[in-house]
C-alpha cells in the first residue's frame, strides 16, 4: 500500500472516530478522549524519556474524577452514598475548581512558549518533565471536554466547530505556505512553516469561523452578529494559538529525534501529532468562555 493511500484511509478513520463519538453522546466524547489522553501520555513520555506507568495511572484517576464531579456531580453523589449507605455530599466548588486548573494549564502554557523561544537547552529537567505533563498533556485534554459544552449544555457544534476550525488553518497554512510562502516562520524548529502560510491558515480560518456561525451554528437573527464575532475570535486564536501550539511539540520531538510522536496513525503519526494544535488552544477557549459568560 503506497504512503498516500496509507495516510487517506488512516485520516478516513480517525475524522469517522471522532466526529462519530462527539455526535453519538457526551459518554462517547468522553471515552474516546479518555483513551486519546492515555495514548498522548505514552507518547509524550517517550519524547521526554521517562517512565510511564505513574504518569498514565494519575492521568486517566485526574480525568475520570473531574469529569465525574464536573458533569456527573449529582450521579457521582448518589453512587457514593448508595456504596457507603450515607448522605455525603462531594464538597467541590465546580467553577472555583476550574479556575485552579485554568490558572496551572495557563502557567504551564507560559512555560511551553518559554521552552519553545528561549530555551537553549536541550535537557529537560525531571521537575519540569511533570510540569509539562500535567499542564501541557493531561488538563488540556480536561478541557477539551469542558468546551463542549460553552456555557450552557453539551452541544456538539462547539467541539466540531473548533476541530473544523484547526483543519482549515492546517490545511490552508500549508497550501498557502507551499504556494507563495518565502520568508521562514520558525526555520529551526519548523522548517517547512512560513509567515506567508501562518497568515493564510489564520484568513481562512476566519472565514470559517463566519461561515461556521452562519450556516453550521445558525444563531437567532438576534444573537447572529454575537455568534459571527464570538466564532471568528476563535478562529484568530486558533490559528495563532494552535500554530504555537504545533511549534511546541515539534520541539519536543527536535528534542527526541524523532519525526512523529507515535505510529498509531500510518502516514500521521500519532495522536499528539494530530492533536498538538487542540490541546495547546483549549485552555485559551476555555477562558475566552468563561470571559463570555461572564460579560454576558
Amino acid at each position: 500500500m503506497n504512503e498516500t493511500l496509507k495516510r487517506a484511509i488512516s485520516g478516513a478513520i480517525y475524522i469517522i472516530l471522532l466526529l462519530s463519538s462527539i455526535l453519538y453522546s457526551t459518554e462517547s466524547f468522553f471515552i474516546l478522549f479518555g483513551i486519546f489522553l492515555v495514548i498522548a501520555i505514552y507518547e509524550f513520555c517517550n519524547l521526554i524519556q521517562t517512565h510511564k506507568l505513574f504518569p498514565i495511572l494519575f492521568g486517566t484517576l485526574l480525568y475520570i474524577a473531574i469529569t465525574l464531579v464536573s458533569h456527573y456531580n449529582k450521579i457521582t453523589t448518589n453512587a457514593v452514598n448508595t456504596f457507603f449507605n450515607t448522605d455525603f455530599v462531594i464538597p467541590v466548588n465546580i467553577q472555583e475548581l476550574d479556575i485552579v486548573l485554568l490558572v496551572v494549564s495557563l502557567v504551564v502554557s507560559i512555560k511551553c512558549i518559554l521552552f519553545l523561544f528561549y530555551d537553549k537547552f536541550q535537557k529537560i529537567s525531571t521537575s519540569s518533565k511533570y510540569l509539562y505533563l500535567l499542564g501541557y498533556i493531561i488538563l488540556p485534554f480536561i478541557f477539551i471536554t469542558k468546551i463542549s459544552f460553552g456555557i450552557k449544555d453539551y452541544n456538539p457544534k462547539i467541539i466540531i466547530g473548533l476541530f473544523i476550525l484547526i483543519w482549515t488553518n492546517d490545511t490552508f497554512a500549508y497550501i498557502v505556505g507551499k504556494s507563495i510562502g518565502k520568508n521562514k516562520l520558525y526555520e529551526k524548529i519548523s522548517p517547512k512553516k512560513t509567515i506567508e502560510g501562518f497568515i493564510g491558515g489564520i484568513i481562512f480560518a476566519i472565514l470559517a469561523g463566519y461561515l461556521i456561525s452562519k450556516y453550521y451554528i445558525k444563531a437567532s437573527p438576534q444573537f447572529s452578529d454575537k455568534s459571527i464575532m464570538i466564532w471568528t475570535s476563535i478562529a484568530l486564536i486558533v490559528g495563532v494559538v494552535g500554530t504555537i501550539g504545533d511549534l511546541i511539540e515539534s520541539k519536543f520531538k527536535r528534542i527526541a529525534g524523532v519525526k512523529d510522536s507515535g505510529k498509531i496513525m500510518p502516514g500521521h503519526g500519532g495522536i499528539l501529532d494530530r492533536l498538538d494544535s487542540v490541546i495547546f488552544v483549549a485552555p485559551i477557549i476555555f477562558l475566552f468562555y468563561q470571559i463570555l459568560n461572564y460579560v454576558s
